[in-house]
Parts: C-alpha cells; structure tokens; sequence
C-alpha cells in the first residue's frame, strides 16, 4: 500500500487512482455491515456498489451533523453508524455540543485508532518534528477528542510526551521550563492565555525553550493578528492544524509552507461546494465536504463540515500536490452574521480585535433590535493598559473594514471568561 509520504507527491490523476480504489474498499466493508449508511444510501436510491471513482462520489447524498445527532437520539447511546460489533471498539470520544446542543459521541476501533494516528505522523512529518522534541499538551483530556491522538502520535513515535491536563496555568508553565518543552499543543486562545499568566508573574515565556506552537480548535490559527500575537509572546513558530472529532486529524501547515493548510488527501477526500447551490464550487471558495478513507468503524461520506476555505491553486513550495487551503478555515456556516446585508463571521471581528494589543480578552453579544441584529462587542482590557482611545479605534476599525456599526464597550479587568479547550466569544441573546 502506498503511504502518504509517498502520495503526496502523486500526480493528481494518479492520486485520483488511489482515492477511487480506497474508497471502494471501504464502501465494500461498509455496505451492508454499518446500519447508518446502509439505510441512508438504500433511502436516497444509490446502489454502493456502482461508485467506482471519485466520479461517481456526487452519487452519494450530504451527510450533515444534525443528522447523525439525531440518529444518536434514536437510537442511544451511540447511534447506528458503527460497521463492527459495539465490542470491537475501544476509544470514545465526543464534540463539545455547541452547534446541535448536545455532544456528538464517537467510537473508534483499535484499527481506526491507529488510522488517526498515521494521520498524526503526517501532521508532524509535514511540520518538521525532530526526534529530540518535547511536547507539553495542556488540556483537560476528557471525553473531548482535542490532543488526545496528537499525544499518542508523537508518543508512539518516541517523542517525550507531557500530559498538562488538570493543572493550572501556573503549574503548567512551570512544567514547560523545567522540562525544556519545544512543541506546545492548545487552542490559539490557550496559547495566549499561558503568555498573559507568564506575564503576570513576570516570566518572559519567549526565553523558554518552546520552538513550535501547534494550535487547533478555532480559526485563531490562520488570522494573521492572532498568530503574531503568539509568535511575538513566545518567539516561536505557529503551526495552524484542521481536523473534526467526526472526520480525524486531516490538515496542518507545512514547515515550508506558512498560512496554507494542507489537506492529507491520502486520509481523505476533500470536497469544496457552495453552500448555496451544493454544486461544486465555481472557483474554489466554499464550504469544505470530507469523506475520510481509513475510519472503517465509525466512517463519513460527504460529510459538510461547515467550514469555509479558500482552495490555493499556486504550486506548492516542495511539490506537494494535495489540496491546499489559502488562509485555513476562514469562518463557518453556523456563525456568519448577516449585518445590513453584509456576511461578518466572527473570526473577521478577531481579526480586528487582536490587532489592539491593549485588549486581553473579548465578547462577542448578538442581540435583535427591531428585527435588525446588534454587535455589541466587550473588551477587556490589559489592567494596566492606557484605554483612552481604545472604544472609539476599534469602533472605527471595524466600521472601516467590516461596514457595520458595533457597539463597542469597555468591560472591568477579569470579568470574561477564559479558556482552555474551544473558546466560546459568540453569544446569542434573544
């Protein structure tokens, strides 16, 4: 079987080849043994056995994640997109819930397990990993998918692996410099978090021995104020990573190839449609579709992740030839704004706010004025920061780049939440 250090490099006809076969071979263990897919592909009149290339794949129907939500309802705990026995499985893990309002729970096999894992080992073949380095992974590790097979890939490949769950952010930085940590693993929100600590106590965290900061979660990665925020406070190389609890670990950035997410397409096959139309996107701007091709046990096919990217057409610097993403995610369906008919996402407000180096920490509060949404946007700021024209520039900015009106306010120092896992700045008031 070719590995992905060799596909990567495959002429696109020839990936094409590879994907049509292994996508064959899954539909064949599938079909009939997974009761999920059997009956959504029986039901939308596709006979599995006739996709035989990627071709074909438009055959198949969309897979949303309201849909497998509420086939977990109806069938709990875990629904019935499981190919093998519920005793074949040995991990669990589940989504956070924001977006159907109740975790997603996922069962993996020992031999899709070991599928995340290769997919890890390309994430940290791309990114440079040497031998020598040392990862700190600060999150809870509960139930949540996070970094837990991020640990047991740079473990299994015989890297010095610190689990930072259930500490504080004082012990865990602690932990970073008496260990001479190089690879840190969190949320774009942690990674600052961490530095704002470090600052409190008077620790430069940019002396520390931290080299790379591998981040996932949020679209943070990939906005250029948030990402020199962390370069700056930690003198360190940011690595934007994309992956799903429902569909694996599947992009990173290269060490060679800052601001573009490559898309592992020897794990997957990566679709870009309009949102709109769910045609193939005209020109490679769209929400991102994945049918992974090694999660036998718990698969997805067609799977919209609501998440838009930007597909990069230029050649890579190395000659890779799988899918490249301008920008990473840029933002997601279930978060745009409409604003007196203009698109805003969240990540665009960030974008603005991170810029304001006096601002620590920031909300986001929806509410409906007369049928209109209002953007009321709450800063806290640094304790010892000069706020003096803080409201009024980050109201100007965001009216000059964004074309809307927010309302813009100052909030008393440690009065927002923070967060170790996925932030949650966007709230919605009734």
């Amino acid at each position: 079987m070719i590995r992905g250090a060799i596909v990567d490099t495959l002429s696109r006809s020839e990936l094409s080849k590879w994907q049509s076969e292994r996508l064959s071979e899954l539909l064949t263990a599938v079909i009939p043994a997974n009761p999920f897919w059997t009956r959504k592909f029986a039901e939308a009149g596709v006979d599995p056995s006739s996709i035989r290339s990627l071709e074909n794949l438009r055959r198949l129907p969309f897979t949303t994640k309201a849909e497998l939500a509420e086939d977990q309802q109806a069938h709990p705990p875990y629904g019935t997109n499981l190919t093998f026995p519920v005793a074949n499985y040995s991990r669990l893990h589940q989504t956070s819930g924001t977006t159907t309002g109740r975790p997603l729970r996922w069962l993996d096999t020992p031999s899709s397990w070991n599928w995340m894992i290769e997919c890890w080992s390309t994430i940290y073949r791309l990114a440079g990993l040497l031998p020598e380095d040392r990862f700190c992974f600060p999150f809870s590790f509960g139930p949540f998918l996070g970094f837990w097979a991020g640990f047991d890939g740079a473990s299994r490949q015989g890297n010095l692996c610190l689990t930072a769950g259930g500490m504080s952010s004082e012990a865990r930085l602690k932990m970073i410099f008496e260990n001479q940590v190089t690879w840190l693993c969190c949320t774009p929100t942690y990674a600052l978090r961490l530095a704002e600590v470090a600052a409190a106590q008077d620790i430069d965290v940019a002396t520390s021995s931290v080299r790379a900061v591998l981040v996932a979660g949020e679209p943070g990665g990939a906005i250029p104020s948030v990402r020199e925020r962390i370069t700056s406070a930690w003198g360190a190389r940011v690595f934007d990573h994309w992956g799903m609890t429902e569909v694996g670990p599947l992009a990173t950035e290269c060490e060679d190839d800052p601001h573009v997410l490559t898309v592992n397409e020897s794990a997957c096959i990566a679709e870009i449609i309009d949102p709109q139309t769910l045609q193939p996107s005209a020109d490679g701007r769209g929400e991102l579709v994945i049918t992974n091709l090694g999660r036998t046990g718990s698969p997805v096919f067609r799977y919209r992740t609501g998440d838009l990217v930007e597909a990069d057409l230029s050649p890579h610097p190395s000659g890779r030839t799988w899918l490249r993403l301008r920008g990473g995610i840029l933002g997601r369906t279930d978060d745009m704004l409409i604003i007196r008919g203009n698109n805003v996402f969240p990540s665009s407000i960030e974008a603005i706010v991170r810029g304001f180096t006096t601002v620590a920490e920031f909300r986001i509060v929806v509410t409906q004025h007369r049928e209109m949404p209002h953007v009321r946007l709450e800063l806290e700021p640094h304790p010892t920061a000069d706020t003096s024209t803080l409201v009024s520039s980050v109201t100007v900015a965001i009216k000059e780049q964004l074309q809307f009106q927010a309302e813009v306010l100052l909030v008393p120092s440690g009065s927002l939440p923070r967060f170790e896992m996925k932030a949650k700045r966007l709230v919605r008031e009734s």
